[in-house]
């Protein structure tokens, strides 16, 4: 993962009012914190850090240049968002240093066809690595293909590149494969019972 360098400038005012003003200026409220460091309060152009997210997630590393002078480079560690807008309302950001190691939260995704007739069924989006701060894999992949009805994916099974330490329980089940139900059967008693003819009519005495 590139780092992706971003202004900032620290922030003064706090509460929710502040940051509402924060937020209508266009930046994202955030704070930097790490390495017995005391928390620093700034405000990160809200366009930018929209648009790096979008590229790197959880996993994109900032070199955040502080108008006071100071810099850092950061992992983003919470965000908030807004849910209607889909805007950010608040990020904590945590300090990182070259060469450190982080335990992070990395996507996995899926790879090839498993069996004919079976479905496949996510039970973990992400897994726990232990990797440099700056060096970390945007996504790991894990391999389905032609696996049958029973078959389970867990995390000793994703593709690990290298420098790169599984952190997570190696028996965390990441995928199931199971039977694709037909979901066109029409459940049991549901036919229409056939007409009754008519009984003929009583002849005339």
């Amino acid at each position: 993962m590139s780092e992706v360098k971003i202004s900032a400038e620290p922030r003064t005012e706090f509460g929710k009012g502040g940051a509402r003003r924060t937020r209508r200026a266009g930046k994202v409220p955030a704070v930097l914190y790490g390495h017995g460091e005391a928390p620093r309060h700034i405000a990160l152009p809200a366009r930018e850090f929209a648009a790096a997210i979008r590229h790197g997630g959880m996993t994109q590393v900032f070199n955040i240049e502080i108008s006071d002078g100071s810099a850092a480079l950061a992992l983003p560690k919470a965000i908030q968002r807004d849910p209607i807008k889909d805007t950010f309302d608040h990020v904590d950001l945590l300090v990182v240093r070259r060469g450190e190691k982080v335990t992070v939260e990395i996507p996995v995704q899926l790879t090839g066809d498993a069996a004919r007739d079976t479905l496949v069924m996510t039970e973990s989006n992400t897994i726990a690595v232990l990797a440099d701060a700056t060096k970390l894999p945007e996504h790991l992949e894990a391999s389905i293909e032609g696996l049958e009805a029973g078959s389970q994916v867990k995390a000793a099974d994703v593709k690990l590149p290298a420098g790169v330490e599984l952190a997570a329980d190696p028996e965390l089940v990441v995928a199931i494969v199971s039977v694709a139900q037909d979901q066109t059967i029409e459940p049991e008693g549901t036919e229409e019972a056939p007409a009754e003819e008519p009984e003929p009519a009583a002849a005339e005495a």
